[in-house]
């Protein structure tokens, strides 16, 4: 993501338009910071200001960079979920179908845009214009509701991101500081690693706390834009060094299954919806462009980029560590300091991306809630709301400590529906009325019933499996490792 996700880190959206505003004005500077959002400058900056727009070029990297986050660490394990075949099978099939539900959007934001002569709409203010052209009576009349919908799985997902986070650091953190005094300059020497027990998971996701709370008192995107520099250097040079530490070295795949149980297909989806939810970071980047026509081939080609190194990094670090493959590639890395400074820079730009992903919540629900309060009580409960979310993001971290079942989660729980449930739907209620294609309204209904579907199994699994484990609250990469 950076998203803004990506300002800084991985896939996040920011559609901050909504109609909880309480004045036209605060709703233009939401949509201004909206569209600005994604490249880590703030809307005021003189620098956009003075701009004209982005090139084809600046596009595709900030569209690609919306992608890339701690989803793509979590893809080997998932490849484990679906099998060696169906695992990049499927994340190819859910590319296709991730790229094919942002154009729709595109389409239909274009078609609105045009139809009500607006410069810019997102994606809450285009679900519920698309509500509006609906030939239900009811669905015209609740139309406003699209937009509170696309708000609320906007929140949901966001925080979910920030929840990840917490985990990712907490497991990181963890498996450097327990595995210090066995670390050396050697990342080919052969030799099992025994970890020095610490202090618990938890414990350590409590210690990030006072950081969180100090990052998320960064109320101006100017002030993030550094962080998000930050996390986008750090985040490249990680993964070039996870990528060639995997190709060394891979084992006769032979073994590993073609095909897993459709149990643990489950968390693949979620997994996999989770790495490409950047469909909310679509819209800005088409308003920023100098050309925005150019923008369908910069998106089919940033997809077809994304999906290619997924598939590449999900199958090969699978192939590399088989089922010893971990929650984050980064826990199965040699236990030498080049790659122990791997898990740090990550832990790094993760830090700093935690505040990109929790401006876009809280810019939702704080100016809406000051709206309803005296001007003096504003700014101490702007403060409170901070310290609660960032609290409340912490305490969900806690209970469910295992980072493949919470990627899996917020994929299945609230990327699924931004994703592949509301686009299709989206497209039917805007052109049925003017005449569509049994064919395409089939295609579409398909998607979003796959969207529902892996919406439901996902979610259902990833609880399951956190209530059925003997011991849901313990890490297993806090134990042995193979350098």
């Amino acid at each position: 993501m950076s998203m803004t996700k990506s300002a800084g880190g991985p896939q996040g959206a920011v559609d901050l338009k909504l109609d909880l505003k309480p004045s036209s004005e605060s709703a233009k500077k939401l949509q201004n910071k909206d569209s600005s959002f994604l490249d880590g400058s703030p809307s005021e900056s003189p620098d956009l200001e003075t701009t004209k727009g982005i090139t084809s070029f600046q596009a595709l990297v900030h569209l690609v960079k919306g992608n890339i986050g701690t989803g793509v660490l979590g893809l080997p394990l998932a490849m484990k979920n679906a099998g060696i075949l169906m695992g990049p099978l499927s994340l190819l099939a859910m590319g296709f179908i991730s790229c094919h539900c942002m154009h729709i959007l595109v389409r239909c934001a274009q078609r609105f845009c045009h139809r009500l002569n607006k410069p810019f709409m997102d994606y809450g203010d285009t679900v519920m214009h698309g509500l509006e052209a609906s030939p239900s009576t009811w669905l015209r009349n609740h139309a406003h509701w699209g937009r509170r919908i696309v708000s609320f799985f906007l929140i949901v997902t966001q925080m979910g991101f920030c929840c990840v986070y917490i985990v990712f650091l907490a497991d990181n953190l963890k498996q450097v500081v327990e595995a210090v005094n066995s670390t050396t300059n050697n990342c080919h020497y052969n030799r099992t690693v025994i970890l020095t027990p610490t202090m618990d998971s938890r414990l350590y996701m409590l210690s990030f706390l006072p950081f969180l709370v100090l990052l998320v008192l960064v109320r101006n995107l100017r002030a993030l834009s550094i962080f998000s520099l930050l996390a986008n250097i750090t985040m490249l040079v990680s993964l070039i060094i996870i990528t060639q530490s995997i190709i060394q070295g891979i084992p006769d795949p032979s073994h590993l299954p073609l095909v897993a149980n459709w149990k643990t297909y489950a968390l693949f989806f979620g997994t996999a919806v989770f790495s490409f939810e950047s469909i909310g970071v679509v819209l800005p980047l088409e308003n920023k462009m100098k050309d925005a026509r150019r923008f369908p081939v910069i998106l089919s080609l940033g997809m077809s980029i994304v999906t290619a190194l997924y598939i590449s990094i999900g199958t090969l670090g699978y192939l590399r560590f088989g089922n010893d493959i971990k929650a984050s590639i980064t826990l199965n890395l040699p236990n030498c300091w080049l790659y122990q400074s791997v898990k740090i820079l990550y832990i790094i730009g993760i830090l700093c991306t935690y505040a990109l992903q929790f401006y876009v919540p809280a810019e939702i629900i704080i100016p809406f809630a000051t709206s309803q309060v005296l001007k003096r009580w504003a700014l101490p409960l702007d403060l409170f709301i901070r310290l609660a979310m960032v609290s409340l993001t912490c305490i969900l971290a806690i209970l469910i400590p295992r980072l493949d079942l919470v990627l899996s989660l917020v994929g299945s729980l609230s990327s699924s529906a931004l994703a592949l449930i509301i686009p299709p739907l989206l497209e039917i209620t805007t052109y049925y009325s003017e005449g569509m294609s049994p064919i395409t309204i089939i295609k579409d209904a398909l998607i979003s019933i796959l969207g529902f579907v892996g919406f439901v199994m996902g979610t259902y699994q990833a609880l399951d499996e956190l209530i059925q484990s003997e011991d849901p609250l313990t890490f297993s990469n806090s134990t042995i490792f193979i350098q």
